[in-house]
């Protein structure tokens, strides 16, 4: 009360234009206020993610001193790939020491793979492709769900803890757009996040960013993105039986492997149809 008899008074005596500037100018000072807490909230959020980057990669580092001795030629192809060429010389390596130090290599490329999805770094893909010239299928399948599983779901515990600001100052409408889709598929998350992973309709990054701003579930977050990350795993691991055959990632995907994943896709999004139709009978 006390606050609001000092409003009324700075603008008694005041024309209804002085009141108007008066009322605008301290409006206008509010807006800098939240701005500059903005601002200040985005720069420690940035300053933490940039430390916790620093203590993965420290561990990222930990994890290759415990690989074994390289040669000079071979250290060069030790390296995060970035097109086919890189991950063609990165599996000759791997491929050459993976029997004798089997656990080294599994840790190395789990590792390698939950930081940069972590991080959302590019070059997942060409491991995935890299995991079929590795391993037996099945457990290439298992293991590149699982390192998307967790490595998304990281992402999406560092988007909780600091990510906040960033979302809301760099990709609020967007955000926004994609609150309003979530809410209309709440009854049916799990399936609505297997769709969404299947199809390019909105990139990972993005989903991992933005789900625990507008409040989707981590578990059904983990859920969703482990079973929908294996059909286009599916394609890629199969591709990656014939590494040596594939000059660029395109390659990996055929007419046909597209023509599964949009099957699958809607399978994934048919018992929700069935639901809602149910739905609809029973009222």
């Amino acid at each position: 009360m006390a606050k609001k008899r000092r409003e009324i008074s700075e603008t008694d005596g005041l024309s209804p234009v002085e009141t108007d500037v008066k009322s605008g100018d301290r409006d206008s000072k509010l807006l800098k206020e939240a701005q500059h807490s903005i601002g200040g909230s985005t720069r420690m959020s940035l300053l933490i993610l940039a430390s916790i980057f620093a203590c993965s990669a420290f561990v990222m580092y930990l994890v290759y001193r415990n690989f074994p001795e390289l040669s000079d030629d071979e250290m060069q192809k030790i390296k995060i790939p970035k097109d086919m060429d890189d991950a063609k010389a990165l599996g000759t390596v791997l491929s050459k020491y993976k029997d004798t130090f089997y656990t080294q290599v599994l840790v190395a490329y789990f590792a390698t793979y939950i930081f940069l999805q972590t991080f959302a770094i590019p070059g997942s893909i060409f491991l995935s492709i890299l995991s079929g010239y590795l391993y037996p299928f099945p457990l290439a399948l298992f293991l590149v769900c699982l390192c998307s599983g967790l490595g998304a779901s990281f992402c999406y515990m560092l988007s909780y803890l600091v990510g906040r600001p960033v979302v809301y100052k760099y990709l609020t409408e967007r955000a926004q757009k994609w609150s309003q889709q979530v809410d209309k598929h709440r009854d049916h998350l799990i399936n609505y996040i297997i769709f969404l992973r299947i199809t390019p309709f909105l990139p990972n990054w993005f989903i991992n960013i933005t789900s625990p701003v507008i409040n989707v579930p981590l578990g059904v977050f983990f859920v969703g993105t482990f079973l929908g990350v294996a059909p286009p795993s599916f394609v890629a691991i199969n591709a990656g039986t014939t590494l040596y055959k594939l000059t660029t990632a395109g390659e990996a995907v055929s007419w046909n492997s597209l023509a599964v994943l949009g099957i699958l896709a809607v399978l994934s999004i048919l018992p929700v149809c069935f639901q809602k139709k149910l739905q609809q009978k029973l009222e």
